[in-house]
């Protein structure tokens, strides 16, 4: 290999290093200490003992995350929104691409730009707005008494709903672009092919579209869930105390509770989950290569 070549390896590997490996093997090592009150706030690994280094790894915070229930709700509150935000993102993604698909070359860009709009505002700017929109006094429920459909105000904040509904609006895009990008490329006479072979516009559908978007619609779901399963803005605005997801216990551990060592735990949980799916996916993506 020649020097270009491991310089242009060496740049991404030191990168990863320092900003991620690094880092993340800190975590794991102060998730095996304990809490103290000193500077700084846990315990080494490593203490100087009669013959040597003595080595005390301590397994409590992982022992208490899985058996208190507070931890345990957290757990399951992530994954349950997240999977049904990214469920959301993925159904309303599949349409909305397939409709820019449809829409003439010249005008996509413009269509495009639109749906990436709303990142060009504050994050908390946008999740405030639903607050204004969800709340008991908000435009949705004076919308829904003005016209009769409901007797009084429906209770969507402070609410799983809130969240799913504030994390759906926020990484929609992240499920469109990929989608598209699957589908930007086909030809939309195979899905007229199917009608035409009997197929129902419903069926031609899931039988044409959803299969050639199969890779868009990996990627799209994977960059939705891994950063729902971690959000910690929208549950605390949007959600309520029954709410709670592993963002939020993390930022109380570490912020308020001053406990780096449970913080460090869940931080190393969290990684976990946002691992397996990426690890999943890749297996995937090899596995259909190498058919």
């Amino acid at each position: 290999m020649t020097r270009r070549g491991i310089a242009l390896l060496a740049m991404p590997a030191l990168w990863t290093a320092v900003f991620v490996a690094i880092p993340l093997a800190l975590i794991l090592k102060i998730s095996f200490a304990e809490p103290q009150l000193a500077q700084p706030p846990y315990t080494p690994l490593f203490e100087a003992g009669e013959y040597g280094l003595v080595f005390k790894a301590h397994l409590a915070n992982y022992m208490l995350i899985a058996s208190d229930t507070l931890y345990l709700r957290a757990l399951g509150n992530s994954l349950l929104y997240a999977a049904l935000a990214t469920a959301c993102c993925l159904g309303l993604g599949l349409a909305i691409a397939r409709a820019v698909t449809l829409v003439a070359m010249a005008w996509q860009p413009l269509v495009l730009t639109l749906i990436i709009l709303p990142f060009w505002t504050s994050f908390l700017i946008r999740v405030y707005a639903w607050i204004a929109l969800l709340k008991p006094e908000g435009l949705i429920n004076a919308a829904l008494l003005q016209f009769g459909l409901v007797e009084q105000p429906l209770v969507m904040i402070n609410t799983g709903f809130g969240i799913v509904i504030g994390m759906t609006y926020t990484y929609l895009p992240f499920a469109i672009l990929p989608i598209y990008a699957s589908l930007v490329g086909q030809s939309p006479r195979l899905t007229e092919a199917a009608v035409d072979l009997g197929a129902t516009p419903m069926r031609a559908f899931w039988l044409v579209t959803v299969p050639l978007a199969r890779p868009g619609i990996l990627a799209g779901g994977l960059m939705v869930f891994i950063p729902t399963v971690g959000e910690f803005i929208i549950p605390d605005l949007l959600g309520g105390s029954s709410t709670i997801m592993l963002g939020q216990t993390l930022w109380t551990e570490f912020f308020s509770n001053r406990d780096w060592t449970m913080a460090s735990a869940l931080a190393v949980l969290l990684t976990g989950l946002l691992l397996l799916p990426a690890l999943w996916l890749q297996r995937l993506e090899l596995g259909r290569a190498a058919r």
